[in-house]
């Protein structure tokens, strides 16, 4: 019988074009709503957070795909719990209006395990 072990995660997270088109108010709704998905994340059961980078200066502009604009490494219980945070994205409102996060950001999650270097 093997020990379950935890996930390696890597959150790699862009900001789309519809954050940039949106008026100075909006921007600041969706930070907000953007740091409520990222506590979400890191208050999921089971989620260590391990750090963070932000790539935002030297990749400027939407972010579709890689680079990415930011990503947050973390072990995580299962595969449950990664569908949950990707989920956040989805029903994290930004807000009183009728949008939710994803419509600004999107995240892929990139998903294995702890590389362990012997040395010699």
């Amino acid at each position: 019988m093997s020990d379950k072990k935890t996930l390696r995660v890597l959150f790699c997270m862009g900001i789309n074009q519809n954050f940039f088109d949106a008026p100075r108010d909006e921007q600041l709704q969706v930070w907000a709503a953007f740091s409520a998905m990222w506590n979400g994340i890191h208050d999921l059961a089971g989620v260590k957070v391990l750090g963070n980078m932000d790539d935002d200066q030297s990749m400027v502009g939407p972010s579709d795909g890689f680079p990415w604009t930011t990503y947050l490494l973390a072990d995580v219980p299962d595969i449950e719990t990664v569908h949950a945070a990707c989920n956040l994205f989805r029903s994290t409102p930004v807000g009183d209006g009728p949008y939710k996060l994803w419509r600004y950001a999107k995240v892929e999650a990139r998903v294995g395990r702890e590389l362990i270097i012997q040395r010699t």
